[in-house]
């Protein structure tokens, strides 16, 4: 169980992710945190300290031209605007995917199923702040449960 201080920024240095609250996963292949940080984060313990550069693939994947759909305003709420989000599953049965409507212009929508950060790459700073062995509940969940015994799907 690893909690982390954390931010993440583009590779111009603006600032993505503030990390206002730690992070905290479970270490050892859980799919709780990128792959690659969790390579990065093998063996280090408290206080230690972390840059970790993320290529598109190893963080949100690269942007893909086929999330991209435009469709009529009619199908839409009239109260609707660029920035809302909505989540749509798809007809293979797949996870759902949010949406983002990302124009609107002459009866037409715009609508993006990327995630805001596909095609970026992302540098994620860190500090190792807590290190503790998992419960057995949380192995048995492949995930971390917090002190009230609650759980935290992200």
């Amino acid at each position: 169980m690893v909690t982390l201080n954390y931010r993440v920024s583009d590779p111009d240095g603006n600032l993505i992710d503030e990390g206002r609250e730690p992070l905290c996963y479970l270490h050892g292949g859980y799919d709780g945190i990128f792959a690659r940080i969790e390579e990065a984060l093998q063996g280090r313990t408290v206080g230690d300290e972390l840059e970790i550069k993320l290529q598109p693939e190893e963080a949100f994947g690269e942007y893909d031209e086929s999330l991209v759909f435009i469709e009529s305003l009619s199908l839409f709420p009239e109260n609707i605007e660029v920035g809302m989000q909505f989540e749509r599953s798809s007809d293979e049965g797949e996870d759902e995917r949010i949406y983002t409507i990302t124009d609107i212009a002459e009866g037409k929508v715009v609508v993006d199923g990327n995630h805001p950060l596909a095609g970026q790459a992302l540098i994620f700073s860190c500090t190792v702040s807590d290190v503790r062995s998992a419960t057995a509940d949380e192995l048995s969940h492949g995930h971390v449960h917090d002190a009230r015994g609650g759980h935290h799907h992200h």
